[in-house]
């Protein structure tokens, strides 16, 4: 499955234009390396997506062949790690 589908699919991301977006940001990785839209994905791989401030680190349990209910879209992922960045503290410019 197509990596922006599969972000669709389990709702990590609520439009697939906007999962595609992240992609070419080079806001998402599978196993660490930065991943294209198109990119094929698997049960056992790692993805990390960092939206803002937050980095989201998800093992891929299932790739399902079409879209799932929203009630077993958390099923399709295991949430490994999530961690929120601090953002640098702003100088006063006065």
């Amino acid at each position: 499955m197509r990596l922006d589908k599969y972000l669709k699919v389990s709702r990590l991301v609520k439009r697939r234009t906007v999962a595609a977006e992240l992609c070419q940001g080079g806001h998402v990785k599978i196993n660490g390396q930065t991943a294209k839209p198109a990119a094929e994905v698997k049960p056992g791989q790692t993805l990390e997506l960092r939206f803002g401030n937050r980095l989201l680190t998800v093992k891929i349990a299932q790739t399902p062949e079409k879209a799932v209910p929203a009630q077993l879209a958390d099923t399709l992922y295991e949430i490994v790690q999530e961690i929120h960045l601090q953002t640098a503290p702003r100088e006063n410019p006065l």
